[in-house]
């Protein structure tokens, strides 16, 4: 039975490699080291005369991410209680829709989503902050959901024994219980919402993507090279400040 597995394994392996590059041109791909190479060699050395004009862009892509951030964390809240088994007023019909909303946002990556919202209310930032928004819904909501399921039911019973009302239990028993959880994670969609916030502007979202649109449709790779390097320090930066964060929560 292991061998023929493996044996399954492969041929399942052959046929979607066979899939995959029906259409690849091979030459092409034998020429992709030379290409990068040349590509490479023409971002060298970076312009670095043109970081002053990325520091604007870099404003909105911050701004962005927070703000698409905070979004997705007050609309996700909700859903992740009527999502978890031991908060939701009605498991046959409130629980099943909250958790359509979790898949639906988690489904759809915040490109897609700013490709809809750029068609739907035009460029701009207002399209990228609600595309990370509606993206960190599923995320927020997914872990929240399960943090809120595996709360100690006996602290639970302890406010419920003194004839608390389902608010007073929902914001003494179960709302401590959860709030290191609840930082822990909005910070780090945070810290991913910056990375993802940075290439929303490729399709016209706005922030420092839409600068490197700019800058790729020209061919001017050296300016190319300093977005990257921005992008990776803004990146390293907010990893840093997001597990200082973090590790002072939890």
């Amino acid at each position: 039975m292991l061998w023929a597995g493996w044996v399954a394994l492969v041929a399942l392996f052959v046929w979607c490699w066979r899939i995959m590059t029906e259409n690849t041109i091979w030459a092409f791909a034998a020429d992709a080291p030379r290409q990068a190479a040349d590509i490479g060699a023409r971002m060298l050395p970076p312009d670095w005369t043109y970081l002053p004009e990325l520091m604007e862009p870099l404003w909105d892509t911050l701004n962005t991410a927070t703000l698409g951030t905070l979004g997705g964390v007050i609309m996700a809240v909700p859903v992740a209680f009527l999502a978890a088994r031991n908060t939701t007023p009605s498991r046959r019909f409130l629980r099943p829709v909250a958790l359509f909303v979790i898949v639906a946002s988690r489904s759809i990556n915040s490109l897609i989503w700013a490709l809809l919202l750029v068609a739907i209310i035009g460029p701009g930032l207002l399209a990228g902050i609600v595309a990370i928004a509606l993206r960190s819904i599923g995320f927020v909501g997914k872990l929240l959901y399960e943090a809120i399921e595996e709360t100690d039911s006996r602290q639970i019973e302890a406010v419920t024994a003194t004839v608390a009302s389902p608010p007073q239990v929902l914001t003494y028993g179960i709302v401590p219980q959860i709030m290191p959880a609840f930082w822990g994670i909005s910070v780090f969609r945070w810290d991913i919402n910056i990375r993802e916030s940075t290439i929303l502007g490729l399709v016209g979202a706005g922030g420092i993507g839409l600068k490197m649109n700019a800058s790729l449709a020209v061919l001017a790779w050296d300016q190319v090279a300093v977005i990257l390097l921005l992008i990776l320090a803004t990146v390293v930066l907010s990893e840093w400040v997001s597990a200082r964060i973090r590790h002072g929560i939890i």
